[in-house]
């Protein structure tokens, strides 16, 4: 995820391409018997490390500072997503951080999902920037660099005693990955061919490295069936071996909630596979705590019944485990939250290779402005727990 540049006129009737059979039957999101549980109730994490550099604080509801991690621990979430960039500017979200941050997290016996973007900054279906160390490479070259870049955070993460449970081999890969030559549409990329080859061999070193983690592959288009199902069956016919189906559902992006469902329902009968929600957010407030534009900003982005407050923001956050807990066949798995503990703080901005830069985001966080856990928080871990 990354605040999002919309796709080119191109790049969207690309992914949108025709799909062959019918289309799925509308999903029902009314909610599901209370003992159908969801296995993954998940917060993004990956800003805490220079959060808490900057001089982030984290409270429970009555005002009583406290660790994030232990704070979500304590509120039942089940697992943490953390981002793995290869270098970056600010030296944010690599190996380096992932390591002491994956301790805490076994501490609290809180699962790992580890998110490999194989860039240096934010990829997402509009953008798919190679490393710089990565720039003279051939694909045969960069195929062993996804290799082992992959089995090196994975294998550090085993050794250290904290194998990761749950791993994206990409982020948002809707176009492919290590554009142009990772791209899977359009003049001058290198197809379905070259797309499958760098995930197969991140898919390879996450077997090899952690011979039991869950491997999953992950686009954005939770309410775009025709897309979903465009991309599943090249990944599927290109011979790529995954686990779990993961896709990024906002819903001031991706469409309704009956729409989506319609689509999860359709995606895991198609493929066979369990599903997840990889990110979705609402935001608690229009209002922000900065300078910076939020991406929410207006009543007019949001879903009607679900206002811009605390309440509204749970709500949402029920309505979306309602609608994974009947995905049918039990095949919904559940969901993450994105970014839910990245708060404004002066210093730790969007850009990483500029300390001015501010958070367009803290306004969708689950903790207030006042650093407090939100209600929010509580049914993320609580419920269908």
């Amino acid at each position: 995820m990354r605040r999002r540049t919309v796709l080119t006129a191109a790049a969207a009737t690309a992914l949108a391409a025709p799909v062959l059979g019918a289309a799925p039957a509308r999903a029902s999101t009314s909610a599901a018997p209370a003992r159908r549980s969801l296995e993954i109730r998940g917060c993004d994490i990956s800003s805490l490390p220079k959060d808490e550099a900057f001089g982030a604080v984290y409270r429970y509801p009555n005002g009583r500072r406290g660790d994030a991690v232990e704070i979500l621990a304590h509120y039942g979430v089940t697992h943490a997503r953390l981002k793995v960039w290869v270098n970056p500017a600010d030296g944010y979200n690599t190996k380096k951080q992932i390591l002491p941050l994956a301790k805490r997290l076994k501490n609290a016996d809180i699962g790992i999902w580890v998110d490999f973007h194989y860039s240096d900054t934010w990829a997402d279906p509009s953008k798919q920037f190679k490393p710089a160390a990565w720039e003279g490479l051939d694909v045969a070259g960069l195929t062993r660099a996804v290799h082992d870049h992959t089995a090196d955070v994975l294998g550090a993460l085993k050794r250290q005693g904290t194998p990761a449970g749950l791993v994206q081999v990409g982020n948002e890969i809707n176009g492919g990955l290590l554009w142009p030559e990772g791209k899977n549409w359009g003049e001058g990329s290198g197809g379905w061919d070259t797309t499958a080859a760098f995930l197969k061999a991140g898919l390879q070193a996450a077997r090899d490295t952690t011979p039991r983690v869950r491997t999953m592959l992950h686009i954005a288009s939770g309410g775009d069936n025709a897309t979903s199902r465009w991309w599943f069956d090249e990944a599927v016919a290109h011979g790529l071996d995954f686990d779990i189906i993961a896709q990024s559902y906002y819903p001031f992006w991706h469409g309704d909630l009956a729409t989506a469902a319609a689509n999860f329902a359709d995606l895991s009968a198609r493929y066979g596979k369990p599903v997840v929600i990889a990110e979705t957010a609402y935001p608690f407030t229009l209002k922000s705590e900065d300078a910076t534009n939020d991406i929410l900003y207006s009543e007019s982005q949001l879903t009607e019944g679900f206002p811009a407050t605390p309440a509204g923001q749970a709500a949402w956050l029920r309505a979306v485990a309602d609608m994974q807990a009947n995905v049918p066949g039990g095949k919904g798995l559940g969901y993450c939250y994105w970014e839910g503990v990245w708060t404004y703080r002066e210093g730790d901005g969007w850009d990483p290779s500029d300390p001015a830069s501010g958070n367009a985001w803290e306004n969708l966080a689950l903790f207030d402005f006042a650093d407090r856990a939100l209600p929010a928080l509580q049914v993320l871990g609580g419920y269908r727990g």
